[in-house]
């Protein structure tokens, strides 16, 4: 394990600079051209190739509070939707950055909560109209297009894509009802008290609002500090109930009353090229499953135009080190690898319909089900005995294999671990058992074959087994896919079952695992796109947004300084009111800046611009084109629609004819902002209890034990 250094300044919030220290390490996973990592272990010598922002902390040393919390975060987000770690790791480190700014500032740490939590709430808002309704996407998996045609293209991957006349997207006028008629409703974010135990959890609905039209008729600008922000176990954060906001700055209405075009995407393979983010390879498996299982769809429910829904958890992933990347492919069925021990086995059963029998548990002889109470008043004697072990063993593989023979059973899936004795045995005798199997697995071998699945071999009767599996190769020649384990690829299937598998190849060992999480990533984007039946516009555009709308509000409530704060807070302090109207745009601006180092990292990673500062220059450029517009918003859609826009894309040739937009799935990027600066306001608090040594905290003893870092 390595450990992320950088010096700490023991005067200043360690917490929150240890978070800027990790966020740091992960700077160069930000965006589609990620630049690999050699992680070192000096103390064992040992080196790992990582290339994504989950690997990245897994191969740190984050034993510390901080580490460990931001560890957790990660995982959550990574575990829930396989995509945004880096998004999160990245705005860490820059509102770590922010709030230390504040501080330094002399911002109160109860109006640092407040408006960074509001002024996200608002960010999440604002983006709503950046979303692009996809719809019957499968109304077209006929057309002759293919994927392939598309993956060629050279797409930037930060850009304002251009929206070519000639291309599937269809552009529609809609007046305002129908924009303002989707409201994006994200609890936690300020709504309720935050909690150390809560940030983690996905909060993921989205529903229509029956006053979104008429708040978004007096304007788009949600005041953000009118609302209700509380962290209960703080004695910094002030509570209020009566919210009441502020006059609308007029820059906004123009934006409300104008006509906003919209985009609609009705075709999978935009859709695919869109969320692939230049990862073609990869994105092409994904489609490629999903085809599979919707012609599976169809066959088995004799009719296409039922609703099609991709259910992910019957896609897997079956890694093959060692084979060349052209050997990668989708299958139907269930593709694993098995000992090249079994290759007589696999030859004897390949040409006939093969019974199975399916076993949830072990299939061991000590093993018990859960919940299993062994007798009391039983010892075995000379149990340790190597002989008499030996004996138990054989007695038991042995009548194991009878119930096999009587049953004529010659496949076994075991959801758990298999005696290596028994698997002998059954080779010997032309059976095939197969260990550590998926329980998504074991239940479509189930819904398919008939079979029942059972915790014991014991119990398995005629009603039991199921039929007509087919065994055979992965590939024809057997012995030109063994892999660097000495393992063979084999094929189980049966008609309509509802499971494909993704063959991944490398050639590079140390390539495998980044190349099955870009697959994980691709196929986690596309099932929340079809899942929620929209998307953002990407490439930083949302991004671009929440800087540009930020900047704006800043702006506005720096000019009303002197008379905004009247009302916001009618429980409080004169002196908490007047802090917060003087310090509002700063604490704005700040939160702005987080996104303005996105961008800027964004473009410099793409190798489109020499330095971070000329990236930054050039996003700069366009945020003053954007609040000189008025509305942020009209801006970046105008940008979208004109041919061979230049913004944020410097990679698309003028020659092409057809262009296809990149697209961010919704809810995963929103999550991983909300998780981002949930973590900085937890340890910004944890701090300032820590530095002023008492108050009232509700943290409970758990949370507690590991944030006394100084």
């Amino acid at each position: 394990m390595v450990m992320a250094c950088r010096v700490i300044n023991k005067r200043r919030h360690m917490g929150l600079q240890q978070l800027s220290s990790f966020a740091e390490t992960g700077r160069t996973f930000l965006g589609p051209l990620k630049s690999s990592k050699f992680i070192i272990d000096e103390e064992y010598h040992e080196s790992v190739l990582i290339s994504s922002t989950v690997r990245l902390l897994e191969s740190l040393d984050l034993t510390d509070a901080v580490g460990q919390l931001l560890s957790e975060a990660v995982q959550a987000q990574n575990n829930t939707y396989r995509t945004g770690a880096s998004t999160l790791l990245f705005l860490v480190g820059a509102w770590s950055s922010a709030v230390e700014e504040c501080l330094h500032l002399g911002v109160p740490i109860s109006i640092i909560v407040s408006v960074m939590s509001e002024g996200l709430n608002f960010c999440s808002e604002e983006v709503v109209s950046l979303q692009v309704p996809v719809h019957n996407v499968f109304d077209h998996m006929d057309n002759t297009k293919t994927f392939s045609q598309l993956e060629t293209f050279n797409v930037s991957l930060c850009p304002f894509l251009q929206s070519p006349s000639n291309t599937d997207l269809i552009e529609e006028e809609h007046s305002l009802k129908d924009v303002t008629s989707q409201t994006l409703t994200i609890s936690n974010l300020s709504g309720r008290p935050l909690k150390s135990s809560e940030f983690f959890k996905p909060q993921t609905e989205f529903e229509a609002d029956k006053n979104t039209s008429q708040t978004l008729k007096n304007s788009l600008l949600a005041d953000t500090c009118c609302r209700r922000s509380v962290l209960i176990h703080s004695r910094h954060f002030n509570r209020t109930n009566n919210t009441e906001r502020v006059s609308k700055p007029d820059v906004f209405q123009e934006h409300v009353t104008a006509t906003l075009k919209t985009y609609r995407c009705k075709d999978l393979i935009e859709l695919a090229v869109g969320l692939s983010h230049g990862d073609h390879s990869s994105m092409k498996l994904v489609e490629e499953a999903v085809r599979l299982q919707y012609q599976n769809a169809c066959v088995q429910q004799g009719n296409c135009r039922i609703p099609f829904m991709f259910d992910i958890s019957r896609i897997f992933t079956c890694c093959l080190p060692g084979l060349p990347e052209t050997t990668s492919c989708v299958c139907p069925g269930y593709i694993t690898v098995v000992s090249v021990s079994n290759t007589t086995v696999i030859k004897e059963l390949q040409n006939q319909p093969v019974r199975i029998v399916l076993i949830e548990g072990d299939l061991t002889k000590n093993y018990r089900h859960l919940g299993f109470n062994k007798s009391t008043n039983i010892k075995t004697v000379l149990d340790s005995m190597k002989l008499q072990k030996d004996s138990s063993e054989e007695l038991w593989a042995n009548h194991i294999l009878q119930v096999l023979i009587q049953f004529n059973v010659n496949l076994v899936l075991v959801q758990g671990n298999v005696s290596e004795h028994l698997i002998e045995k059954c080779i010997n005798s032309k059976r095939l058992v197969i260990g550590s199997v998926n329980g998504t697995v074991m239940q479509a071998f189930a819904e398919a074959a008939g079979a029942v699945q059972v915790a014991y071999i014991t119990q398995v009767n005629e009603d039991c087994v199921g039929s007509g599996v087919s065994v055979t190769f992965w590939r024809n020649s057997p012995l030109d896919v063994v892999d660097t384990n000495n393992r063979i690829a084999i094929l189980l299937k049966i008609e309509g079952i509802n499971l494909v598998t993704a063959v991944l190849t490398s050639p590079v060992t140390a390539q495998m695992q980044s190349k099955e999480d870009r697959f994980w990533t691709c196929a986690y984007r596309l099932y929340y796109a079809l899942k929620e039946e929209k998307v953002f516009l990407g490439g930083g555009a949302v991004e671009f947004l929440c800087l540009s709308s930020l900047q704006i509000l800043a702006e506005q409530s720096l000019k009303k300084e002197n008379h905004a704060c009247s009302g916001w807070f009618p429980n409080t302090s004169s002196w908490l009111a007047s802090s917060l109207a003087i310090y509002r745009p700063t604490v704005l601006k700040l939160l702005a800046n987080g996104w303005q180092k996105y961008l800027s990292t964004l473009l410099y990673n793409t190798a489109n611009h020499s330095s971070e500062f000329e990236a930054s220059t050039y996003v700069q450029h366009h945020l003053q084109n954007a609040t000189d517009s008025g509305s942020p918003s009209s801006y970046i859609l105008n940008e979208y629609s004109k041919l061979n826009s230049r913004i944020f894309n410097s990679d698309i040739s003028n020659k092409l004819e057809q262009i296809p937009r990149v697209y961010d799935v919704v809810t995963p990027k929103i999550e991983a902002w909300r998780r981002a600066l949930d973590l900085v306001l937890l340890v910004l608090q944890t701090d300032s209890e820590i530095i002023t040594g008492h108050g009232h905290t509700q943290i409970n003893s758990q949370e507690l034990e590991g944030f006394l870092f100084l």
